[in-house]
This record gives structure tokens, C-alpha cells and sequence, in this order.
């Protein structure tokens, strides 16, 4: 029981990091620091991906292992935006990676909510599978 409790534990700091990031998103890009905005971005789409993962006892160690996540994730809710957000997401990686703005401004004007409502969207599934025991809704 306790390492159940602990594993709980573990997946909800993962999803309160991402919402967390997701802030620390917002302020870096009002404050111009499209970088550091981009990191924050894209380590809320990851933290989200890890929490699904733990949550289903899958491996998150490599980023080969995110890229079956979302994919498995995609197939197990019957939805490719679990798979297309996390892409937007890598978009916004590149920018800190190379250590300039890689994106254009339209791309990021695109992209920014894509990533934004992936990672809310994560965060609820994480919440609903927790609360219900299951993915989706039984019909």
C-alpha cells in the first residue's frame, strides 16, 4: 500500500511540475525570453509525458521510450493530438538546444497553445485515469 501511495506521490509532482512549467512559460515569454520560455515549454510536455508513463508502469528513461509513450498514448485514448502535441513541443526543444530562436514568430504564435493545451489536456487524462482506474470512459 505504501508503494502505491509513494507512486501516486511521484505521478502528481510530475503533473504539478508541468503545470508549474507551463507558468514559468507564460512569464519568460512575457518578459521576451523566448529561450527560456521555449525549455519551460517543452519540460511541461515532458513532465506530462513522464507522468502518463509512470502512471501506466511504462518506461520514461530515453527519449525513445517518450516517443513510444506518445505513441501508445495516442493509440490507447484513439487520439493523435496526444501524439502531435508532444511534436509542438519539440519544436520549442530546438530553440534552447541550438541556444538561439530557431521558430519563427508565426510558428511559436501556432505552436505555443498546441503545446499549452497538450499539457492541460495531459494533466486531466492523468487526473481522470487516477480517480477512474482506466484511460478512457467505459461506454
Amino acid at each position: 500500500m505504501i508503494i502505491v501511495k509513494v507512486a501516486q506521490e511521484i505521478i502528481a509532482a510530475h503533473a504539478l511540475l508541468a503545470l508549474e512549467f507551463l507558468d514559468q512559460s507564460d512569464e519568460a515569454f512575457d518578459d521576451g525570453d523566448v529561450l527560456a520560455a521555449s525549455e519551460c515549454l517543452y519540460n511541461a510536455a515532458w513532465q506530462a509525458l513522464v507522468a502518463a508513463a509512470r502512471q501506466r508502469g511504462w518506461s520514461c528513461e530515453s527519449r525513445r521510450d517518450l516517443y513510444m509513450v506518445k505513441s501508445q498514448l495516442a493509440e490507447e485514448y484513439n487520439d493523435i493530438n496526444l501524439s502531435a502535441g508532444f511534436n509542438a513541443a519539440e519544436l520549442f526543444r530546438d530553440n534552447y538546444v541550438h541556444d538561439e530562436v530557431v521558430m519563427e514568430d508565426y510558428q511559436i504564435a501556432i505552436d505555443r497553445p498546441v503545446v499549452r493545451r497538450y499539457v492541460q489536456r495531459m494533466v486531466d487524462l492523468i487526473n481522470d485515469y487516477e480517480l477512474n482506474g482506466h484511460s478512457r470512459p467505459q461506454d
